[in-house]
């Protein structure tokens, strides 16, 4: 992910991201839906099921900033969800609302880590609590010994590329790894196994947003229809869909993996 490398100054100080920073504000949006995979071939991510998330918290957070200015006209702010380089899950532990756990997600006590982060820069002075972000991950190794690639290669610390997630989002290349395309374990867009093993997501909540409903009544997608769908068709079936972020070219290789993997 050479883009994480990009403008690290701009990444570990907001006033570079917005001249005049004075104050951070942090939001978590839960996204659970209380939903099962529909089939073990061509299992979506979670995160990926509704709505594309980046619009959904855009607004919600447009909103939040109205509100300040509402009470103060003179503020400004900027909108952070993960497109500004602007470290999300750092600033959400600092701001007390979790803690980063061993497999590198943030895990929150109330809601366990099925949470969308985003936040507000803001160029005035806030009266500041004093959060714990205490780690609760204790002696548990559960994330570690799930993930099937061992992505995981040391508490806390992911190696992208053997992350199932990364491979079927983002990576650019035209097949996959060996070693991932070997153990996708029916996963054809994101992965969310240390997240399905985390002892904390026993307290997930059903999301009260309903456009994080799976789009279609789809939790699964089907590999053949996938194999043989043009450009109209894929704009068509995930316009304002996460989806959309690997592109067709990357889920007919993502599908064109699984089938392969069937066959032997």
């Amino acid at each position: 992910m050479a883009w994480l490398a990009r403008e690290p100054e701009k990444r570990s100080d907001p006033e570079l991201l917005m001249p005049g920073a004075k104050s951070v504000v942090v939001v978590l949006l839960n996204y659970f839906t209380d939903h099962g995979h529909s089939s073990d071939v061509g299992k979506v991510s979670r995160y990926a099921w509704g709505e594309d998330y980046h619009d959904v918290l855009s607004e919600k957070l447009i909103g939040l900033l109205n509100q300040i200015k509402a009470i103060e006209p003179s503020v400004k702010g900027k909108i952070c969800i993960d497109t500004a380089p602007f470290m999300d899950k750092a600033w959400a532990a600092r701001a007390g609302l979790g803690w980063i756990g061993k497999s590198s997600n943030l895990i929150t006590r109330e809601l366990g880590s099925w949470v969308f982060i985003g936040a507000l820069v803001l160029d005035i002075e806030l009266d500041y609590d004093l959060p714990n972000s205490e780690d609760h991950c204790g002696t548990c190794t559960a994330c570690i010994d799930a993930c099937p690639t061992q992505a995981i290669v040391e508490p806390y610390v992911v190696d992208a590329r053997r992350c199932i997630s990364y491979a079927t989002i983002e990576l650019r290349d035209e097949t996959l790894p060996d070693e991932i395309a070997s153990n996708l374990k029916g996963w054809i867009y994101g992965c969310d196994i240390c997240q399905d093993v985390c002892p904390w997501n026993r307290f997930e909540q059903t999301t009260a947003e309903s456009r994080f409903e799976p789009r279609h009544g789809e939790t699964t997608l089907d590999i053949e229809r996938l194999r043989t769908m043009d450009h109209d068709e894929y704009v068509e079936r995930f316009r304002r869909s996460p989806i959309k972020r690997t592109k067709l070219t990357g889920l007919k290789r993502n599908a064109a993996a699984l089938a392969a993997a069937e066959v032997s």
